[in-house]
């Protein structure tokens, strides 16, 4: 870990630092509380941290700024979105769905643990951002069919599907950036180093996610209300009980009376109690109407496009292998980025795409203007800084800045969208 050693640096050069905090506020002070978005933010503390270097008397050309974005990342990350989102007309995710609905045979929990193991699969190959979208609206249909809260589920594959974009290169930007640092390659980190590394962690983590999903998503926190009829059997229930309180026993006829009620009023009770077991034991037990669910499901949420489906899984299968081959074969000179461009092209040109701008609003522009911002920014907070606190062997650091302002930004902002959803 010599590369990461640090200096501590003279008292005088620590006031510097405050030029640095002020650069990097306008990044993530607005984020927090969402008053702007993410994308406009990054770019606010990189002009931000611009003045910055005006006032230290470096200001930068535009073109010295623009060598400062890793456009193999860009590219990486436009290449895979357009695959993604020729590949999402094909029905594929629904089906998906479907299908781990149709092997778990009703049984609710296996469904659960097939989604989230379909999702992160996916999103081992795909960006998980994306995948996690995809997977949303039939998600939410078989939640209503299976009287399910559709966000402890959404939730549980948000979860997995970032843990399966970990596992390679292309699941995640912040895995993007780290493959494609020239730094780290010259060490020795390339696409199948990376998986290679991250595949027995992944897999452990996977499967020691799953118990503890089960533990935090119980019966009655995965349900949604109860069905009507419990409603009706409580109200009932609680009508009872008030008019047997409302009876006093003065007389032998009122005392009987009251007695009666209070009799109806524990049948009630025990059947009430059947009705909430059997219907706290559906976590566990299969759905009955399950194959006509099924049926119908099949009718809506199936594969549109099967030649489509073909060309799509073709390429992206050729595109991962030829991640894999830069790594292993040294004659193959393209990176990641140019492999996955390729790949878009290919597949549009396959695909006879017609309207070519219905796949270009399906591109994430914001995620893409973010990270281009995000590289300016800390290019230019390492200027400042570098002088003052850093070595000569650090050379990675922009790498760790970039993905971990990136995770900060990430979490500020699903941490305020799972508080607003409660």
């Amino acid at each position: 870990m010599d590369w990461l050693s640090l200096e501590v640096p003279p008292w005088p050069a620590m006031s510097s630092c405050g030029t640095w905090a002020s650069s990097c506020f306008p990044a993530l002070g607005p984020v927090g509380p969402q008053i702007v978005h993410r994308t406009l933010a990054a770019m606010l503390g990189s002009l931000a941290a611009l003045a910055a270097l005006a006032v230290i008397g470096d200001r930068p050309g535009l073109t010295h700024v623009v060598e400062w974005i890793d456009f193999e990342t860009l590219a990486l990350l436009f290449g895979m979105m357009i695959l993604v989102a020729i590949f999402s007309e094909t029905g594929f995710f629904d089906y998906c769905a479907v299908k781990a609905y149709r092997l778990s045979w009703g049984r609710v929990w296996a469904m659960i643990i097939m989604l989230c193991l379909i999702a992160a699969v996916l999103s081992a190959f795909l960006d998980n951002v994306t995948t996690a979208l995809l997977f949303t609206p039939v998600t939410i249909r078989l939640c209503e069919v299976l009287n399910l809260d559709p966000r402890q589920v959404l939730i549980a594959e948000v979860i997995f599907t970032n843990i399966g974009g970990a596992a390679t290169a292309n699941g995640d930007p912040p895995d993007v950036i780290t493959v494609s640092n020239q730094e780290l390659r010259k060490m020795g980190l390339d696409f199948a180093g990376f998986t290679a590394h991250m595949f027995a962690g992944i897999c452990f983590v996977l499967s020691s996610s799953f118990p503890l999903l089960r533990l935090l998503y119980w019966n009655e926190k995965l349900y949604n209300k109860e069905p009507s009829e419990i409603v009706e059997l409580k109200h009932e229930i609680h009508v009872w009980r008030l008019t047997a309180q409302r009876i006093s026993p003065a007389s032998r006829e009122e005392t009987a009376v009251r007695g009666l009620l209070l009799e109806k009023v524990l049948a009630l009770e025990r059947l009430l109690a059947r009705r909430l077991h059997s219907f706290h034991r559906q976590i566990s037990q299969e759905d009955k109407n399950w194959e006509t669910n099924i049926q119908e499901l099949q009718k809506k949420h199936r594969i549109s496009d099967r030649t489509l489906l073909a060309k799509c899984l073709t390429v992206l299968g050729l595109v991962i292998c030829m991640c894999f081959l830069n790594s292993f074969v040294p004659g193959v000179h393209l990176d990641l980025g140019w492999i996955a461009v390729l790949g878009a092209i290919w597949l549009l040109i396959l695909a006879d795409i017609h309207d070519f701008e219905i796949i270009l609003h399906r591109v994430e522009w914001a995620t893409l203007l973010f990270f281009a911002a995000l590289f300016i920014l800390m290019e230019m907070l390492l200027a400042i800084l570098l002088p003052l606190i850093l070595t000569q062997q650090s050379l990675t650091l922009p790498l760790l800045s970039t993905t971990t302002l990136n995770n900060l930004i990430s979490l500020n902002q699903s941490c305020i969208a799972a508080g607003s959803s409660l």
